[in-house]
């Protein structure tokens, strides 16, 4: 079963997440607390990371900076999500993401994405919602 952190300061988005990709067959590890997301990493050992931009006190670009800079978890694919920022900004970044989606958006989509990224399939560069 493919493991899946998800990342985000709303309870309620990470409760909707966390059910669909359960119905979906992922082993889901909900956090809402960026702060502790390297001790997680490291407990979890996540096939993907959803990653929020908005985490209250952190900036999510910057933390994904940090996890593909570090070797033990540049690997891991991060699909970075936003209700604020759209494709350009986070194209902007010095350490882009795997793949982005704008919020809200479509579980189906959602679920095609994330399919994508944990098999390791090539994805057109952010086939944005």
């Amino acid at each position: 079963m493919k493991k899946i952190l998800v990342v985000d300061d709303d309870d309620d988005v990470l409760e909707t997440i966390q059910l669909i990709l359960e119905i979906g067959g992922y082993d889901v590890e909900p956090l809402n607390d960026a702060e502790l997301i390297f001790e997680r990493l490291e407990d979890f050992k996540p096939d993907l990371i959803l990653l929020d931009v908005v985490l209250g006190k952190i900036d999510g670009r910057i933390v994904c900076s940090q996890i593909k800079s570090h070797e033990d978890t540049k690997k891991i694919p991060i699909l970075m999500m936003s209700g604020l920022y759209d494709l350009k900004e986070v194209n902007e970044m010095e350490c882009a993401p795997d793949d982005f989606m704008s919020k809200p958006f479509k579980m189906d989509l959602l679920l095609e994405k994330i399919e994508k990224l944990v098999n390791r399939k090539a994805i057109p560069k952010f086939d944005i919602n």
